[in-house]
């Protein structure tokens, strides 16, 4: 047995060989790259599963058993000569038929016919088959995996496995399948533990850059089809250690331990009882990098957000080399992190983006950016921006956690490999930043904040102050010019004294006299001079910066200036150019040149094309002027109108294209402001997710007066945000304010639709009982006001947590009320919604098998005749638990195969979870541990709808099937931690599991 000792080699060696018996070469002999015939052109050969011959894009026929032995034999030789004895040997061993060499002869003769000529080779008594040597599957693996190892010893790991990966994936089931002959038997034997080998490998690499999650998955089903391979137990301990899941690790090791006695009479090898040790002490140096989910199905991506620096950049000389000295230290050993801090306007972005451009060679992989809004009164939330970096780094919405823990894990596990440098710019705290930093060498950040970071460990601080009068002149006369300057040398130097010696004010400044040719300096340093009164008001600081916006407004054309007043208006990290237009009231053709110029003045910036974003300190001014100059005052309440209603139109468009047929759009608000239109499904989509947070920021700002009620409404359109698990916490936050609100302004319509979207909320996190309470209390505003969409959507909800918590009968009653008033309002998906969850009643009720799979069925031919993909997929999920409890956990599985691809496919990462759930329990049901644990773990790394509950119930199956794989001490860690849940969750299947832990331990 091979016990491993960490060696590359161990990984990926196959034993070369001069005659069949001895093995699978790893390079060719002299005579394979002799065939270049022209027969031999155009063919691939497959061994590596069945084997195979292809001419073009056509399956050849490979004849009788015993001639694929003999094609075999020849492939495996890699073009060189095989002697007919040798030949023998393969095919028949040491007892070959009288009429052997006759029949080698023939089976040749056959093979030269399907090849054709120039591709077998008679020579020297023997025979050869002359290919290229990519035309052979197990030559293509060998030179991946050889491309892998030179990608891991220049220490780049995601290519090393990824490559590994790639190899892996030539194999098309068991090597030589069917082939039969002792040369077969045992090159199978070597194809088999090379494979396992290189699995190995892989697993490997999936914790040293912290796939852990998706590696315990693997590693349970790969323990239990090799139980005795110490090595894969060790990389499953470590795994699940890694996972925050010591006590399962350890139960790894005392199971491996009973088995390898009872089997081989043997104790663990060193190298596992070391990793035990460790494990019980907690070694820090063991946690090794942090937890991420699933690898990205859109790639590794390489961000470039850096916005663009200045090419006017002045001065701050020793502070760009002291900066990049800093970020040329990441090569070493730590991270390095520099915090630019000064007050607003001094010019940290300027210099932090000019040193960052810099700097750019020295990251390879990519920068990272953004404006975390830290002066506002509502700064970015950490998990908000991880969510946007990991989306950069290519990580599918799918695989993005809640949490902001995980999400942070997820992150530096993205970058651990890499060498990225991230621009934290306009930080609030160092705790708004921590969570932002990648933690590993190769790696730096450089932040902007108007505070010093004097917590922040490790931080290399940096002071910025205004700049000296000859930088702010240098500045002044770059963007002027040198002529207009050189005469008048002292009124510019008034000017940048007027202006604090702060950059961004002298840029306004500078850029104002630029763009008026007739204007001299010392026009322009009298008009600062009529405001000295209020720049010595307001001193330095901030407020000297809004002074200095007071010169750019006052210079703005009045459009310009509304569009400036308005746009300040709207909450949100940026605005989109559609969005911007529903402010201004303007086709977006005029609103985009109005947006363009704010940019040209430095008043605007463009966060991307087709985007905007102001600067937090220009927003609060912008704001300022509106509360100031707008009249009438009615005007900013209209704006923020429009906003919303484009907002509400375009999320209920997107809600109408995914689901055609809900009734819920007819019971929204009307809006008088139309939204866009989308041409496909997936652009719909796609805008939902990509105005994410501007959608819920918006909806936050209008829980008040007249705006209210499309307020609730608008969240009720987007509820998918609620479920996608990426965005599920921004929108539980604005449902529960959105009931507040409603309840403070004592609007019962309103307050009864935002407990709908609150219960929605605290369903998908499995809270049952605030989500009893809130679905109640929704019923009861939405009778008295005679709203009918929430009475029966109500039911729905109630019928679903009875169902959860076992009262079937209360269930099947809410679910009866909750069809009738689906039908009633004509809503065939509301309709289709309370079947499948009446059918799962049915399922646990004892009713006939037959009448839950009935209900089932209808439920899915509403969804598929509407047009309802992702309703489709929770229908599929219905009918497959019904079909498993009724026994036929075939069809059951293929329902929820079903399932599991379409939610993965719109981004519902937590039903997919869900899903795994049930299709490990339908593999148990069916007597198939192995793969029932191998979804459980699944459905444990992507977390699931029903929040800690279903993680019980993931766990409890977990164990059923670890105990049936003889893995009993792991079992009961999965099941301790099961009570521990349910018992929190105050619930009874903690006393049923608690049983099942004492069965085990008696027997």
């Amino acid at each position: 047995m091979d016990r491993g000792d960490g060696s590359s080699e161990r990984h990926t060696d196959v034993p070369e060989q001069s005659a069949p018996e001895r093995g699978v070469p790893v390079a060719s002999g002299g005579e394979s790259d002799a065939g270049s015939g022209s027969g031999g052109s155009g063919l691939r050969f497959s061994v590596l599963g069945p084997v195979r011959a292809w001419g073009e894009d056509r399956v050849l026929p490979s004849g009788s058993p015993q001639q694929r032995a003999l094609l075999a034999a020849l492939l495996m030789r890699e073009g060189r000569t095989a002697t007919a004895a040798e030949l023998i040997d393969a095919l028949w061993g040491e007892d070959p038929p009288s009429q052997a060499l006759a029949a080698v002869r023939t089976y040749a003769s056959r093979l030269r016919k399907v090849l054709g000529p120039g591709a077998l080779v008679s020579e020297s008594g023997g025979y050869a088959i002359r290919t290229p040597p990519d035309a052979l599957d197990l030559r293509v693996a060998q030179e991946l995996v050889s491309a892998a190892e030179r990608a891991r010893e220049k220490g780049d790991r995601a290519q090393a496995r990824a490559l590994t990966g790639e190899a892996l994936g030539m194999w098309d089931g068991e090597a030589l399948a069917s082939v039969p002959g002792p040369y077969a038997e045992s090159q199978r034997v070597r194809l088999e533990e090379w494979r396992l080998q290189l699995l190995e490998s892989r697993l490997e690499m999936d914790l040293e850059v912290g796939h852990h999650a998706e590696a315990v998955s693997e590693l349970t089903a790969l323990t239990a089809a090799h139980p005795l391979r110490e090595r894969l137990r060790e990389l499953l301990m470590l795994a699940l250690y890694r996972s925050g899941r010591q006590a399962e690790a350890l139960a790894v090791y005392a199971d491996t331990r009973r088995l390898l006695a009872d089997e081989l009479g043997v104790d663990p090898r060193p190298e596992l009882s070391r990793l035990q040790q460790r494990i019980l002490q907690a070694d820090e140096e063991l946690a090794g990098p942090a937890e991420e989910a699933r690898p990205s199905t859109s790639g590794r991506r390489k961000p470039a957000q850096l916005p663009a620096t200045v090419p006017d950049f002045t001065g701050r000389a020793s502070l760009v080399r002291e900066l990049g000295e800093q970020l040329a230290a990441s090569e070493g050993s730590v991270m390095a992190v520099s915090a630019l801090a000064g007050i607003g306007g001094v010019g940290k972005t300027t210099l932090a983006v000019h040193v960052a451009h810099d700097a750019r060679p020295q990251f390879p992989d990519g920068q990272l950016y953004v404006d975390l809004q830290g002066a506002g009164h509502r700064p970015a939330e950490p998990e908000t921006v991880l969510g946007a970096f990991l989306r950069a780094l290519g990580t599918p919405d799918t695989d993005i956690p809640d949490s902001l823990d995980e999400r942070a894990a997820l992150y530096r596990s993205a970058l651990d490999g890499r060498r990225v440098l991230v621009l934290l710019d306009n930080a609030r705290d160092a705790a708004q930043v921590r969570p932002l930093l990648p933690g590993t060498p190769g790696c730096a950040a450089l932040l902007t904040s108007r505070i010093r970071m004097v917590d922040l460990a490790g931080a290399h601080l940096v002071d910025l102050d205004v700049m000296s009068p000859e930088e702010a002149i240098q500045l002044f006369t770059r963007i002027v010019g040198e002529e207009r300057v050189r005469a008048e040398r002292e009124a510019t130097l008034d000017v940048v004294a007027a202006c604090g010696f702060l950059p961004l004010a002298i840029r306004i400044a500078a850029s104002r006299l630029a763009a008026r040719r007739t204007w001299t300096v010392s026009v322009l340093a009298a008009k600062l001079a009529d405001e000295r009164r209020r720049l010595d008001e307001l001193q330095a600081g901030d407020l000297a910066v809004k002074a200095t916006f007071e010169l750019g407004y006052g210079q703005l054309e009045p459009a310009q200036a509304r569009a400036f007043r308005l746009l300040g208006l709207a909450d949100g990290p940026d605005i989109s150019l559609a969005a911007a237009a529903a402010v201004l009231d303007l086709p977006s053709h005029d609103a985009e040149d109005l947006l363009e110029a704010l940019v040209d003045t430095s008043l605007l910036e463009s966060a991307a094309p087709g985007r905007y974003r102001f600067h937090d300190l220009v927003r609060l001014y912008a704001r300022s002027c509106a509360e100031r100059d707008e009249e009438p005052a009615e005007e900013r309440e209209t704006a923020l109108s429009r906003l919303l209603d484009f907002y509400l139109a375009t999320a209920a468009r997107v809600f109408a294209i995914e689901r055609p047929g809900d009734r819920l759009v007819a019971h929204l608000e009307p809006t008088a402001y139309a939204g866009l239109s989308f041409a496909d499904r997936q652009e719909a989509l796609d805008w939902l997710y990509a105005e994410a947070n501007c959608l819920l920021a918006c909806a936050r700002q209008s829980l008040g007066g007249e705006r209210l009620r499309r307020a609730v409404d608008l969240l009720w359109a987007a509820k998918d945000l609620g479920e996608s698990g990426a965005n599920s916490k921004q929108y539980a936050a604005a449902a529960l304010a959105a009931r507040d609100a409603a309840q403070s302004d004592d609007d019962a319509r309103a307050e009864g639709r935002a407990r709908t979207a609150l219960t929605n909320v605290h369903l998908v996190a499995g809270r049952y009982t605030e989500a009893e309470d809130e679905a109640r209390a929704a019923r009861r505003l939405a009778v008295a006001t005679g709203d009918a969409a929430p009475v029966y959507w109500a039911d729905n909800d109630r019928g679903i947590i009875a169902l959860v918590e076992g009262r079937l009968e209360e269930a099947e009653q809410h679910l009866l009320e909750a069809l009738e008033g689906s039908r009633t309002d004509g809503n065939l998906p509301g309709e289709a919604s309370a079947l499948c969850n009446l059918s799962r009643v049915y399922v646990l009720i004892g009713r006939e098998p037959e009448n839950a799979i009935r209900l089932a069925r209808k439920g899915v031919a509403i969804y598929d005749r509407m047009g309802l993909p992702l309703r489709l997929a929770n229908g599929h999920y219905a009918l497959g638990i019904a079909l498993s409890h009724a026994g036929r956990q075939s069809e059951a599985l293929k329902e929820f195969d079903e399932a599991l691809g379409i939610f993965g496919k719109n981004r519902q990462r937590l039903w997919e979870g869900a899903t795994h759930f049930r299709i490990a329990e339908a593999h148990l049901a069916a007597n198939r541990p192995t793969q029932a644990a191998q979804h459980a773990e699944q459905a444990l790394a992507l977390g699931c709808i029903g929040g800690d509950r279903t993680r019980g119930n993931t766990l409890t199956v977990l164990g059923k099937a670890l105990e049936c794989l003889r893995q009993g001490d792991r079992a009961r860690a999965c099941w301790r931690e099961a009570v521990d849940i349910y018992r929190k969750l105050g619930s009874t299947e903690a006393d049923d599991v608690q049983l099942l832990i004492t069965a085990v331990a008696a027997a």
